[in-house]
């Protein structure tokens, strides 16, 4: 098994289905928290991965219309 990574949690951020970045994150509000910001932004789809049992496992994709403005 793979060692657990200091960072665990990784956005995917893309737009028009080109993938514009990948940041990893220390938790889970992190992550989150980079979502409703990178898709407030302009981005329009971000999916979630989570480090678990030695690999990376899709935790959930949002896209812009699921966040409401600020």
């Amino acid at each position: 098994m793979s060692q657990r990574p200091r960072k665990p949690w990784r956005v995917i951020l893309t737009q028009n289905g080109t993938q514009l970045a990948e940041v990893e994150h220390t938790s889970e509000a992190k992550a989150f928290a980079h979502v409703r910001a990178a898709l407030q932004a302009g981005s329009d789809t971000a999916r979630v991965m989570q480090w678990e049992g030695g690999r990376w496992w899709h935790f959930e994709t949002v896209t812009a219309d699921e966040i409401p403005n600020a």
